[in-house]
């Protein structure tokens, strides 16, 4: 990797508390979520993924499917497509850093991906961001892949026109690169968990169809929680104009699942990982 002036690199703000805070503890747990997990056969070839955003120590083993699809594959660039959460960033914004830091090292930005997209969507390039769900899958992607080129987009506006736009842009410009289009989302986010499961299943049997008006429809709701929606719906957009035909649900879950708690009036998070591929 080239040298890269430590002032120019985005540090972490999530390691030791969302995920484990040295190298050889991150690097142990997240091979231990992938060693937990069986690769799924896909008759054909990945081009997206849908993994979760929350703490480790929920979600981590949700992830490891998605990011076990990466076993033996290697990329020219991954897209890493996450909601914003606190700090308004604008339509679209990138990191200005060139570089993301974890313990596990340094994630290099493919300057010219950037370039590239800025030149079909206004971008904002941001200095300082404390955006956890972009961070977070990083480490997965590391320990995966090993070096690879990155090109971090995290969407700002909640409306499906910004999705599509993305979408759009993003596969004109990954058209003749082997690229991985990531979204980075949680599900529903409710004090119910019975009202997690019923309206979860609704969004992931949508996804599961790969049938973009379903998906919109199962997304629309003015009560929908699920965060990353557009990111979700970006990702999707793009694969599908890069010839991705297939999603296969790889696992599904809830934070009441991982911890045991189902009390009425517990507050509950969905999880899901899925795998979007041209079929052969």
């Amino acid at each position: 990797m080239d040298k890269i002036d430590p002032k120019n690199v985005r540090r972490s703000v999530i390691a030791g508390s969302w995920y484990p805070g040295t190298e050889e503890q991150l690097r142990q747990a997240v091979q231990d979520y992938l060693d937990n997990v069986e690769k799924e056969e896909l008759e054909g070839e990945l081009i997206g993924l849908i993994s979760p955003h929350a703490g480790y120590i929920y979600s981590g083993q949700v992830a490891a499917y998605a990011y076990k699809q990466l076993e033996g594959a290697s990329y020219d660039a991954v897209v890493v497509i996450s909601p914003v959460h606190r700090v308004p960033l604008g339509r679209f914004a990138v990191a200005s850093a060139a570089a993301y830091e974890t313990p596990l090292g340094l994630v290099k930005l493919d300057g010219e991906l950037v370039g590239a997209l800025e030149g079909k969507v206004r971008i904002n390039r941001v200095g300082r961001d404390g955006e956890h769900s972009l961070e977070i899958q990083l480490p997965f992607l590391q320990v995966a892949l090993g070096d690879f080129r990155l090109l971090p987009v995290m969407i700002g506006e909640s409306s499906f026109e910004a999705g599509e736009e993305l979408g759009t842009a993003l596969a004109e410009v990954l058209r003749d690169k082997k690229a991985l289009v990531v979204a980075s989302t949680d599900l529903h986010h409710i004090e119910n968990y019975d009202e997690v499961v019923r309206r979860d299943k609704v969004v992931v049997d949508a996804i599961a169809s790969f049938d973009m008006a379903r998906i919109r429809e199962a997304l629309s709701p003015w009560d929908c929680s699920v965060c990353g929606r557009i990111a979700v719906y970006a990702m999707l957009t793009a694969t599908r104009a890069l010839g991705a035909n297939e999603v296969r649900i790889l696992h599904h879950t809830n934070s009441g699942d991982v911890t045991g708690i189902r009390a009425p009036g517990q507050y509950t998070v969905g999880y899901l990982a899925a795998a979007v591929y041209r079929s052969q």
